[in-house]
């Protein structure tokens, strides 16, 4: 992508504004619920078929888009993005409610032209390089020459996406986007993280396992809410229930966080820092998009993002071949081609069926 501006589109509702949790706060009020309803009750978008559902009646009240609260941070990042790309935003409220919502736009972000604001159902027609939104539906639908899903607890469900956790994240990618990220090549000598990116059956961690082998290179334990496979060794990975996960989240334990076939993985920043700035080795972490980003935006140059490229029919047949639900096989081949483009954003691309993978990258580290 050559342009220099970037048109780079924003969706509203749990972008800027807070809208599900605030509408949740009201329902607690209303019904003194005990325990509260949390954003982590709405397993979906639309009805879930629990008192959440009762929280969709606020969204066409003019007076609730009105006094949405806007979402710590937002001002700010707009004010940021608006000086690296022509920002849009892209709403979609009911007709009662437009005038309310554009009142709301123009009063908050006033450095923002009113004609960006585009208030419509329909998304999908609008095409922009970029659109960042929390709506699963609009992120599989839009033209957008990068769709990237804001990670909220509604949309686990969608796996292989460009993804992001944060407002600083989303930076950060619109300034790889357009190759204006630090110039210098990736300098992991002195410890860095290494993060090996690609589609399931892609060897990820087969070889961050031979990787972990070799002197300098230390594979950390990630959190995960899945089963443990048949296969894995003690120490690949460690285990948590959902609410415990949710619990290390919340209290801030993890540099990243993400989803992949509906189960959340997550790197713990005391092992990660342990690893990279105490013993000055390179941590190998097998991690999608979205958690390598995160660790490239915190690390700079001492991150390394490698895609390891496999050809499909090997990755299908991997992915046929696995123990696990018919809907998550499913899931995981319909993101391949999501999966697959992830490339773009990646420093190296290693062919993961060449025997001499891992000695290439720990070249690329300079071990």
């Amino acid at each position: 992508m050559k342009k220099y501006r970037l048109s780079v589109g924003l969706d509203v509702d749990d972008i800027l504004y807070d809208c599900n949790a605030y509408a949740l706060t009201k329902l607690n009020e209303k019904y003194n619920y005990d325990p509260p309803l949390t954003a982590y009750d709405i397993k979906a978008w639309g009805q879930n078929g629990s008192p959440v559902d009762e929280r969709l009646a606020y969204f066409t009240d003019p007076a609730f888009v009105a006094e949405q609260p806007l979402l710590p941070g937002a001002a700010e990042f707009v004010r940021e993005l608006s000086r690296q790309a022509d920002v849009f935003f892209v709403t979609a409220v009911p007709p009662a409610c437009m005038s309310a919502r554009a009142l709301r736009l123009t009063a908050d972000f006033p450095y923002v032209p009113e004609d960006h604001i585009l208030i419509g159902a329909h998304k999908d027609l609008v095409e922009l390089d970029m659109l960042l939104d929390d709506g699963a539906h609009n992120i599989e639908h839009t033209p957008a020459t990068y769709p990237v899903l804001f990670r909220k607890p509604w949309n686990t469900h969608l796996s292989g996406v460009l993804s992001v956790n944060s407002y600083d994240d989303f930076l950060h990618l619109v300034k790889m986007v357009r190759h204006a990220f630090v110039a210098e090549k990736p300098d992991l000598r002195d410890g860095g993280a290494l993060c090996l990116v690609g589609p399931t059956g892609s060897r990820k961690n087969e070889i961050a396992r031979q990787l972990a082998g070799k002197e300098g290179f230390v594979k950390p334990a990630t959190a995960t809410t899945r089963p443990r496979r048949a296969d894995e060794k003690k120490g690949d990975y460690r285990f948590l229930t959902e609410r415990q996960f949710i619990k290390e989240a919340e209290a801030g334990a993890f540099l990243e966080t993400t989803v992949y076939g509906g189960y959340h993985y997550g790197t713990a920043a005391a092992d990660l820092d342990e690893i990279i700035n105490g013993q000055k080795a390179v941590a190998v972490i097998p991690i999608d998009i979205c958690g390598a980003l995160s660790l490239k935006n915190r690390y700079r140059k001492r991150a390394l993002l490698v895609f390891l490229h496999r050809e499909k029919a090997a990755v299908v047949y991997d992915i046929v071949s696995r123990d696990m639900p018919p809907e998550e096989k499913t899931g995981r081949i319909l993101s391949l081609a999501a999966e697959y483009r992830n490339e773009e954003l990646c420093d190296l691309t290693v062919e993961a069926d060449d025997e001499n993978a891992a000695a290439r990258i720990a070249a690329a580290c300079g071990k």
